[in-house]
């Protein structure tokens, strides 16, 4: 049985453990996660994916009917129903974590009006409560909506397949957060530059919940893989290990380097993006250096010292440990000594 998001095959006794058998077609559609002790776990919908569902759902409901749900295909392919209630152009959708309560826009409404467009033709506005960028970086201008291209993809998607369901020349749709500036506060977003509301997001669409699984599930899948593995941080930086380092098993551990490095201990590999990796090694590598985040540092001429310095001392804590970390590109752009 094979997981269709991240492409893990989970092994047999895994399958035979399953506490709930008739969930075992939910695992096959990566709706759920199935850990080693057989617990199955729900997987929840990103930013990006809720608001989607309610930009959607506000163009369906222009015909006059009410609208409870709506399918969605998340940017990772799979087609999912999202639990919606639009009217009359007006549409909610509440964000649902899954089996991950530590997520702060748990519950958050996302709110959509949509109204016919005369001239044809499909617009998309960012409301209030939209977080936007407070200054330039290498990616971003200013004053930038901060949502991912994942997710802008697949909220024009949606809209685009509203607007041909419904038979409507074109359509203006407005998305909001109402409280998404106060949820805001309670995340990254006021230190890496975003303001005025939450970042819509979502690279494959599903909110994993691996923190609260990390000890039954991926922390026995280090434990039990042979010959080593490849401990990386996020989706970009799975693809890029299994790239790398195809003779080793590739497991995401998100922001529980340090426990997953206790588990799997000498002969590992650390592979990913920088931001995670250097703030493991160093949570002060930022300090004195001007930048927001540790992937802008990686843009500028400070960034070769830097990761030069922070890995030549985590490998003398952690002599048989090799890091690599690379862009989103793939290309390595630093390596341990």
């Amino acid at each position: 049985m094979r997981d269709p998001v991240t492409d893990f095959e989970y092994p047999d006794a895994w399958v035979a453990a399953c506490r709930s058998p008739d969930l075992l077609p939910d695992v096959e559609r990566g709706l759920v996660v199935l850990t080693a002790s057989g617990t199955v776990l729900r997987r929840g919908f990103t930013t990006g994916t809720t608001a989607a569902a309610a930009c959607k759902a506000a163009v369906l409901s222009l015909s006059g009917g009410e609208v409870t749900e709506v399918g969605i295909t998340l940017p990772c392919g799979i087609t999912v129903r999202i639990p919606v209630d639009a009217y009359q152009g007006r549409a909610s959708c509440w964000k649902d974590a899954g089996d991950y309560p530590s997520d702060v826009t748990a519950g958050l409404e996302f709110a959509a009006m949509a109204v016919p467009s005369l001239s044809g033709g499909v617009q998309f506005v960012p409301g209030e409560g939209v977080g936007s960028f407070s200054r330039d970086t290498h990616r971003h201008l200013q004053g930038t909506p901060a949502i991912s291209a994942p997710a802008l993809d697949c909220i024009r998607r949606s809209i685009d397949e509203a607007v041909e369901e419904a038979d409507l020349s074109g359509t203006t749709v407005i998305l909001t957060i109402p409280r998404g500036a106060e949820v805001a506060r309670k995340t990254l977003n006021p230190k890496v530059g975003v303001h005025a509301g939450i970042s819509v997001l979502g690279t494959t669409g599903f909110v994993e919940p691996w923190d609260d699984h990390m000890e039954e599930g991926v922390l026995d899948r280090i434990d039990r893989a042979p010959g080593g593995v490849v401990l990386t941080t996020g989706r970009l930086g799975l693809r890029y290990s299994r790239l790398l380092f195809p003779e080793r098993e590739a497991i995401l551990v998100g922001n529980n380097l340090a426990e997953a490095l206790r588990v799997a201990g000498d002969d590992t590999v650390i592979c990913g993006l920088p931001g995670l990796i250097l703030k493991f090694i160093n949570p002060d590598v930022l300090e004195g250096t001007g930048y927001a985040t540790v992937e802008e540092l990686s843009t500028t001429p400070l960034w070769e010292e830097a990761v030069r310095r922070e890995l030549a001392a985590f490998r003398t804590r952690h002599p048989r440990v090799r890091v690599v970390i690379v862009d989103r590109d793939g290309r390595v752009i630093g390596e341990s000594p």
